[in-house]
């Protein structure tokens, strides 16, 4: 493998990254170059002052075989290597590599950022890997061949439903006294003559109206008022710009009275949808606008044959009454000796 350090993601082709992203052991949007491009833009919508880049891509006879999308900063005492997102607005993050070619790339990499960065970095600090992903093991294994410490942890839990094309299916999967208050409120809104109506964004023309309109909506909870600095704001407004204008943006709004009352931006990526973030206008809660939209989201799934709704990290009550199921994502530290 040869490796190459970039100054600039518009150094590896945009086609090719998102090409091996699609074949890479973990699959989702947080690693799509646009993604990573954008948050990188804001450092996060500012949780990184100060942090250097370090991208990384591997070649085997000109073909793009690995991604370490990495950047150096001060982080839990030590200079760490840290993901690209991390870490609290991109809720899975990986190197991205095939499986066959993951080993070898680790093992390469290492070796690689030893003898380039010299004694810049102590270790790697790797927030949101994926449970499932065999990073993990190859970490593990090649720390033990070097005599580095490792350590691994679970970070958070992370909550998802899985689909099967019927939503009455789904519904007889949910404990009983909550499929009922399910559809207790569903119909209780349907039956309530106050025009409720929900639609779905994407492809939009007018992208920035529906982005005021989202936040506005996240604006109703006093902590994400609180998270919602200008540099945030920024970040998820590019990040919903960003997905519109790459085809895997999924973004619905509930309405009460003609009015929004509740929203929901997901990402429809991969034959799933993921549940990025919500909003609910408190002036509408007697019709329970946050329950009702998250219904017809999955009802909308499942009869449009998405494999999974991936409520991402996280363990709120809420996504345990609709029937989800606990995995983790985890932190994998790695000390040089």
């Amino acid at each position: 493998m040869q490796f190459t350090l970039h100054k600039d993601f518009s150094e590896i082709n945009e086609t090719e990254w998102n090409t091996l992203v699609e074949q890479s052991i973990t699959n989702v949007p947080f690693l799509r170059q646009e993604y990573l491009s954008g948050w990188w833009q804001t450092r996060g919508g500012g949780e990184w002052q100060n942090a250097q880049l370090i991208l990384i891509s591997a070649r085997d006879e000109n073909r793009l075989v690995g991604i370490a999308p990495l950047f150096l900063s001060e982080h839990d005492g030590q200079r760490a290597l840290m993901l690209l997102g991390s870490i609290e607005i991109s809720d899975y993050l990986d190197f991205i590599v095939r499986s066959d070619d993951l080993s070898r790339f680790v093992s390469a990499l290492i070796d690689f950022l030893a003898s380039s960065l010299a004694d810049h970095w102590h270790g790697f600090d790797l927030y949101n890997l994926p449970d499932s992903s065999p990073t993990l093991a190859a970490l593990k294994a090649d720390s033990a061949q070097r005599g580095w410490a490792y350590h691994e942890e679970i970070y958070h839990p992370s909550l998802y439903i899985p689909l099967s094309g019927d939503f009455e299916a789904y519904l007889a999967g949910v404990e009983k006294k909550q499929r009922h208050e399910i559809r207790r409120k569903m119909r209780r809104a349907e039956e309530s003559n106050r025009g409720v109506r929900w639609y779905i964004v994407h492809n939009s023309q007018d992208i920035n109206t529906e982005i005021d309109s989202f936040i506005s909506l996240m604006e109703h909870d006093a902590q994400k008022q609180e998270f919602l600095t200008p540099a945030m704001r920024e970040q998820i407004s590019n990040v919903i710009r960003t997905a519109n204008q790459h085809g895997w943006l999924w973004l619905a709004f509930l309405e009460v009275d003609g009015q929004k009352a509740a929203a929901m931006f997901c990402f429809d990526y991969n034959n799933k949808l993921w549940g990025y973030n919500s909003g609910v206008n408190r002036d509408f809660m007697d019709v329970s606008p946050g329950w009702v939209l998250l219904a017809y989201i999955l009802q909308w799934a499942s009869e449009n044959n998405r494999t999974e709704f991936d409520l991402m990290r996280g363990d709120e009550e809420y996504k345990y009454r609709f029937g989800a199921i606990k995995r983790f994502v985890m932190r994998a530290k790695l000390t040089r000796a």
